[in-house]
């Protein structure tokens, strides 16, 4: 089972990406950790990699498409959901055309769907610990004291790149460079779109009776 997971930031993604590991046994594959990966290993596309990065310049798709096909083909054959990549259409292209040559193909498409007003208000409520990485809400997962953590103590800060303005502008980022891809697969008649505003047991089963169908 091959699965391409989309939506914007805040949509749920990781929760509903943590569910499908679980009762699937896949393997989670995001750009960011195979980069990670590659440039720990110090292999010549991480090195590569990091050249751009110690410049300050963006990882060409290329190297990207290269480093997750490289992935793709050693992950298991239970399958692996793709949280994160692609992220544009040219992406989504060259990844089709990889996974083709290895035999392979996208089974599911899924895209989660939700207004950006209530990812305004996930994100920009979103407070955190510094000291253990706990993770609150200012509306629906308060901490027991108000701005301080449950486990330690500590006051809740609220990360840099949760603010309104930085959030605006991911937003703007997705609707003009990742949100294409819905109609990129569209195409193909793959794409399921599931409304993530409702409580996010729901999604999951949900996306379940899409798999097991």
């Amino acid at each position: 089972m091959r699965i391409v997971l989309l939506g914007a930031p805040g949509s749920g993604k990781g929760t509903q990406c943590k569910s499908l590991v679980e009762k699937y046994g896949l393997l989670h594959m995001s750009s960011g950790d195979i980069l990670r990966k590659e440039r720990a290993a110090k292999s010549e596309l991480g090195q590569k990699a990091q050249s751009y990065m110690d410049s300050g310049a963006l990882v060409p798709d290329d190297l990207i498409i290269e480093m997750m096909s490289k992935a793709i083909k050693e992950a298991p054959k239970s399958g692996f959901i793709l949280d994160g990549f692609p992220r544009t259409v040219n992406q989504a292209i060259e990844l089709d055309k990889a996974m083709a040559d290895a035999g392979m193909k996208i089974d599911f498409v899924l895209n989660l769907e939700v207004d950006d007003s209530i990812i305004e208000k996930r994100i920009t409520g979103r407070r955190s610990c510094p000291k253990c990485g706990a993770v609150y809400h200012i509306e629906n997962m308060k901490p027991k004291q108000d701005g301080i953590c449950d486990n330690d103590e500590t006051e809740l800060v609220q990360r840099a790149d949760d603010t309104a303005e930085v959030v605006a502008k991911r937003l703007d980022n997705y609707h003009q460079q990742t949100e294409p891809l819905v109609d990129y697969y569209k195409k193909n008649g793959n794409v399921y779109d599931l409304r993530s505003d409702r409580d996010p047991e729901i999604v999951k089963e949900d996306i379940f009776k899409i798999l097991d169908f």
